[in-house]
């Protein structure tokens, strides 16, 4: 696919099951399709995938599960190892992809991944086409957090989620030659394989978010029980709603009912006379019922404190770290990917157990295969 065939892209949307189906058939037999989705969690919940955007030479499809009824074509094609799937930031997509409909993907190509690989830092869609294509896109920032569950959607909201797919392709093949170059191509394809296992994981129950919340540590048992019972108010009347928790009352509001819970409402930040209107009544008792549960003992750590590292491990993680530093300096490349830290960390507490460390799955083939002899030596030298 070229730039001139991206630039003069159309778009199409998909809104009946008959027409996906017959697209489907037909980007079977496609050697790479681009791919996006946009969903509402912005504004609704629970989350919801709202389309599904495809990307061919000179097309993008817009896919509309809001109305077609059987989305099920489309995930056999996602999963197809036949037709390479190409992604930006592919993480998120992945585990909404999964979430909604149990889909997976196989032969995936993440821009993302590859344009790490490639020396790029900034890795938004916006800047990676700009670096490599010279390519800037005209996102309208209203939106970048649209709600993608109302329609009819305007023109401009298909031509934004039209443009999430319509450059991929040749960005791609640049990043491809780009890649191949440095001697890059077999890393980044094993990013990719990994990012394929990824998959959407519920969250924890409601009820356990008052372990979880930020600034909870600061609440004793009495207050634990509170928040417990601000949280599922919360959570109840999010679901009535259909908006995110967060566009009810925010965690600030709740810490703060929960360390004092006999605060006048009205004095509590983000408790407005509109929202006092709306959830008053429910807020109140959520703190009467709060006050008279059984309070809350957090659990212990699910796994023992590890004892401070000595001296002599300390200055054996920052050789190692500097170590890693100078190979992500000599080749250009964010350090970060050169090795992972926690490995480092074992290493510097047992600079005997690299065997073990190249047997975990932290560590990846190729940086075994690029990295173990220079960080073998390294150990030595400590």
């Amino acid at each position: 696919m070229t730039l001139i065939q991206a630039k003069k892209r159309r778009a199409e949307l998909v809104t009946t099951a008959t027409r996906m189906r017959n697209l489907v058939a037909s980007l079977r037999g496609e050697a790479a399709i681009a791919v996006d989705t946009e969903s509402n969690g912005f504004h609704r919940y629970p989350e919801r995938v709202c389309l599904v955007q495809i990307g061919v030479p000179g097309v993008s499809y817009i896919i509309d599960p809001v109305t077609i009824d059987d989305i099920l074509p489309l995930g056999e094609l996602l999963a197809d190892p036949d037709v390479q799937k190409i992604i930006h930031s592919a993480d998120y997509d992945l585990r909404s992809l999964d979430r909604e409909w149990g889909f997976g993907i196989r032969n995936l190509y993440d821009t993302s991944v590859a344009a790490h690989f490639a020396g790029l830092d900034r890795l938004g869609l916006s800047n990676t086409l700009e670096q490599f294509l010279a390519v800037t896109l005209s996102k309208e920032k209203k939106l970048q957090r649209a709600d993608w569950s109302m329609r009819p959607l305007s023109r401009e909201a298909l031509d934004y989620a039209a443009d999430d797919v319509a450059y991929l392709l040749p960005l791609r093949e640049v990043l491809d030659a780009k890649l191949g170059e440095l001697g890059r191509a077999d890393w980044v394809r094993e990013e990719c394989e990994r990012l394929e296992d990824l998959r959407y994981t519920p969250p924890e129950p409601p009820g356990e978010w008052v372990f979880s919340m930020r600034g909870s540590r600061k609440l004793d048992d009495r207050g634990l029980a509170v928040l417990q019972k601000l949280i599922l108010m919360r959570e109840r009347e999010a679901r009535r709603r259909n908006r995110p928790p967060f566009r009810i009352l925010s965690d600030e509001a709740l810490l703060t009912l929960a360390e004092n819970p006999k605060t006048e409402l009205g004095k509590v930040h983000g408790l407005t006379d509109v929202v006092l209107h709306r959830i008053g009544k429910d807020l109140r008792q959520a703190l009467i019922e709060g006050q008279a549960a059984p309070p809350i003992k957090r659990p212990p750590p699910e796994r023992p404190a590890r004892k401070p590292p000595t001296k002599n491990e300390q200055e054996r993680f920052q050789k190692l770290r500097t170590w890693r530093m100078e190979q992500g300096k000599r080749l250009e490349l964010d350090p970060a990917l050169v090795w992972p830290m926690p490995s480092l960390e074992r290493l510097a507490r047992d600079p005997g157990s690299l065997d073990a460390e190249l047997r975990s799955t932290e560590v990846r083939r190729w940086q075994a295969k690029a990295f173990s002899d220079s960080l073998r030596k390294d150990l030595a030298r400590l």
